[in-house]
């Protein structure tokens, strides 16, 4: 099992940014890949970034492509979620992930993100 702890959330003004951190512990050696979701209330979960943990692929959800940057330094174990251009709409929790293998996925415990207008 991973261990997840995100940080950097908080409240922001449309238009602003925010850097989200996630670092990871545990069964580390086993991960694949790392992302975020997030999920605002009501609604379901959504897919907003992940990297491969070996090598440089990155993936993005439609909503936030062009603003949000995901990296990961693999040494400290953490992965980094660059928010820039902040709307109302992305207001929710973000939760970070670690993929394993046969379908394993590990979640952190969540940090609330809020954009005000």
């Amino acid at each position: 099992q991973v261990q997840l702890v995100e940080s950097g959330g908080g409240l922001v003004q449309a238009g602003g940014s925010l850097r989200l951190s996630c670092a990871a512990s545990g069964r580390t050696s086993s991960m694949y890949a790392m992302g975020w979701f997030r999920q605002a209330p009501g609604k379901a979960r959504e897919f907003v970034a992940a990297a491969a943990w070996s090598g440089s692929s990155t993936f993005y959800g439609d909503s936030v492509k062009g603003r949000f940057t995901i990296s990961k330094d693999n040494a400290k174990k953490t992965v980094y979620l660059q928010m820039n251009s902040l709307k109302p709409e992305d207001t929710a929790v973000y939760y970070c992930n670690a993929d394993g293998p046969s379908g394993m996925r590990d979640w952190g415990q969540g940090t609330q993100v809020t954009v005000s207008s």
